[in-house]
């Protein structure tokens, strides 16, 4: 009987743990936290304007 008891305390000790770790890495699902995340992955695809500025500068010189 004693190991039944344990096993159920190991089950238990896991299943707490687990949804423990769940709720503290899960993505957030909120309407701002998608905007940002979009707006994030945007300016990730964006081309970077100083190296746009320097061609056009060295353009003009020539």
């Amino acid at each position: 009987m004693s190991g039944l008891v344990f096993l159920l305390a190991a089950l238990a000790l896991s299943v707490v743990g687990s949804v423990a770790l769940w709720l503290r890495y899960r993505q957030p699902t909120s309407m701002e936290q998608g905007i940002d995340d979009f707006s994030r992955e945007m300016q990730a695809l964006a081309p970077e304007r100083r190296a746009d500025f320097d061609r056009h500068r060295l353009e003009r010189r020539r």
